[in-house]
């Protein structure tokens, strides 16, 4: 099992990773009922994409000692309706001063548009992703 769910009330979910027994809390988005008191479902979907363009860049470079230390990620989500679901994922990576070459910057490219998450989503989610360098 990789996780479980409670629900526990007020719109709120609680999640624990099985693994390490990380909990994180979620509740609905103001524009759907909720108080945004925490990440919702979608806010997490939507955050996901940035952390595993992040996490896989940093597993595919390891071992050629290129560093992406310090690379951070401006996440927005885009809701539609009828019915409602993400519409759009924009991620804005900041990548580090690290003197990347040109081909480094092609690979590292490369890996965020492929990570395991971005291939997950359906077709019709817009994904917009920019690297800043």
């Amino acid at each position: 099992m990789t996780a479980q769910v409670e629900y526990t009330g007020a719109l709120h979910c609680e999640l624990t990773h099985m693994l390490s027994n990380i909990k994180v809390v979620t509740d609905a988005p103001p524009d759907n009922q909720g108080k945004g008191e925490a990440f919702s479902p979608t806010d997490l979907c939507a955050t996901s994409l940035a952390a595993c363009m992040l996490t896989t860049m940093g597993i595919r470079i390891r071992d050629r000692g290129i560093s992406i230390d310090g690379a951070r990620a401006e996440v927005t989500k885009i809701m539609a309706s009828d019915p409602r679901r993400i519409s759009r994922i924009e991620v804005r990576l900041f990548m580090p001063d690290n003197g990347y070459s040109t081909a480094d910057k092609k690979l590292l490219e490369h890996i965020a548009y492929t990570c395991p998450v971005a291939l997950s989503l359906h077709p019709d989610l817009e994904q917009v992703i920019e690297l800043v360098w």
